[in-house]
């Protein structure tokens, strides 16, 4: 469940997004299933950090792309094993201007019923598995969390060196306080004192 951690984990800090690699024509089963969890990953942050009934609205898209997702699983991808490998989606389509009311239905309430039972199931294996990994994880949660306080973004690569215990140091062009050239990118609280010279001669303050 590496993987699924990974997923679920970034899923859990809120907003992220998903650069792709390099190009991509198929995901197998488990790439999939672990997207899942990675959508419910915010919501179940939520609910562990906050309490259930201070779960907010936030995972609304989520939702619906998990559902999109899970369905085409379905009908599409032939992952269920109930319904087999055959396709189901011609009908799926979304009702708009009344088009729908003369689409052809080629499949039976029956089957209907069994694909709507088979992606809440789907759906929900995920959001168990969001939930399992991240009560596991609390710990490598809230660390995340308090860095993107600090940084406000971070990368994938930055998530698993935090998990690992590693700090977050990001380059900068202009920092000569470091001997590294790496450093934090919120400035040091109380650094006040440490402005540079304006080079102009203070005004001279009455009685002086």
């Amino acid at each position: 469940q590496v993987g699924a951690w990974g997923y679920a984990g970034l899923g859990a800090l809120g907003l992220t997004m998903s650069l792709p690699e390099r190009d991509r024509y198929s995901m197998s089963k488990l790439e999939l299933e672990s997207k899942l969890a990675m959508m419910f990953g915010g919501r179940i942050a939520e609910e562990i950090t906050f309490g259930e009934e201070n779960v907010t609205t936030g995972a609304g898209d989520d939702i619906r792309q998990a559902t999109n997702l899970a369905r085409r699983m379905v009908t599409e991808y032939g992952f269920s094993e109930k319904l087999g490998p055959l396709r189901y989606s011609d009908n799926e389509e979304e009702v708009f201007l009344g088009h729908s009311v003369a689409q052809r239905k080629n499949v039976s309430d029956a089957t209907a019923a069994m694909i709507d039972s088979e992606v809440r199931r789907i759906v929900e294996e995920a959001e168990a598995m969001a939930r399992k990994i991240l009560n596991e994880k609390k710990d490598d949660l809230d660390t995340v969390a308090i860095a993107l306080l600090e940084f406000e973004t971070l990368s994938g690569d930055e998530v698993i060196g935090l998990t690992k215990g590693e700090s977050v140091f990001r380059s900068t062009d202009d920092d000569d306080t470091s001997d590294t050239g790496r450093r934090s990118s919120v400035p040091t609280s109380g650094s006040k004192g440490n402005e540079p010279d304006s080079g102009l001669e203070p005004e001279p303050q009455p009685g002086s």
